[in-house]
């Protein structure tokens, strides 16, 4: 059986080296779509797709569309019941949606999809770009067992690790409590090493410390030389960090609890935006913190 064409929408980092991978998987990536149409133009030259003028034409082009926008109203943007959208000659058509926005919208967009013949399934990404170009990224979904079993082959080429949740927005939902836990973890390893750095230590062996005891975490690794270094190249940036704070936080006013230090870090990603930093990575969090940096 042949491989159903695919056309990628938002191709940013992320979005671009996933199409980068299909292509080299063998896939027939047809078209590329961008608010921003300069990267398309550039990613379609590069793997020989259309870089589509219109949301419709992307459908029009491909069997499965792959959507990695960047927050709920660029998701509702595309998915428009009206004006130029995705929906648009959609029947039969698979939506696969890799970004992270509210679980509300994910079912919103599946309701839009069963109502115009399409199908959908929320595809949540825990890794990074390095892993969308390689093909090892960790994949979580939600959705129909039927939009999943279509999907899977895609998503296995695309991942090294691949979990069906549930139903529609429960990815959504693990995927929001990964990066509220990861958000905070993050802007605790800025406090520690910048405490440290006021204190005179040697942070090489702070890291070192940190990393044999209970101080241990993902985010050193990823992290903790990046902020002692001020190397804050963008790989998940703080204002996508401040966004993901706040879905986590309306979840959990939903379910009427209060989240403390997930406030907290909220307000220090927020106020890493506010000074002029948002788009440097999470790890820039640590120029709050350290002694002598700040504002710029």
């Amino acid at each position: 059986m042949s491989k159903e064409t695919i056309a990628v929408v938002g191709v940013g980092r992320m979005g671009a080296n996933m199409a980068r991978r299909l292509k080299d998987q063998g896939y027939s990536v047809t078209a590329v779509f961008d608010t921003h149409a300069p990267l398309a133009v550039e990613l379609a030259a590069e793997i020989g797709a259309e870089a589509a003028g219109s949301l419709a034409r992307v459908t029009e082009l491909a069997d499965v569309i792959i959507t990695v926008v960047t927050d709920d109203k660029a998701m509702h943007a595309i998915f428009q019941p009206q004006g130029d959208s995705l929906l648009t000659g959609s029947k039969g058509k698979l939506f696969i949606n890799c970004a992270t926005v509210s679980p509300a919208v994910h079912l919103a967009v599946e309701e839009l999809a069963h109502k115009a013949g399409a199908e959908s399934l929320e595809a949540c990404m825990a890794s990074s770009i390095t892993q969308a170009r390689e093909g090892t990224l960790y994949l979580m979904t939600g959705g129909t067992d039927q939009a999943f079993r279509r999907a899977e082959p895609i998503l296995k080429d695309l991942s090294v690790s691949l979990r069906h949740i549930g139903a529609t927005g429960k990815a959504a939902q693990v995927k929001a409590l990964v990066n509220m836990v990861m958000n905070i973890n993050t802007a605790g390893l800025a406090e520690g090493l910048g405490l440290g750095e006021a204190l005179g230590l040697d942070l090489t062996i702070l890291r070192e410390v940190f990393s044999q005891t209970g101080a241990n975490s993902r985010v050193l690794v990823t992290d903790g030389e990046d902020m002692q270094n001020r190397d804050h190249s963008c790989f998940f940036s703080g204002a996508h960090a401040a966004k993901d704070s706040g879905i986590a936080l309306a979840l959990a006013v939903e379910k009427g609890l209060t989240l403390p230090l997930a406030e907290a870090t909220k307000k220090q990603y927020d106020r890493m935006v506010s000074e002029g930093f948002g788009e440097l990575d999470k790890s820039g969090v640590a120029e709050l913190t350290f002694p002598g940096r700040g504002k710029r």
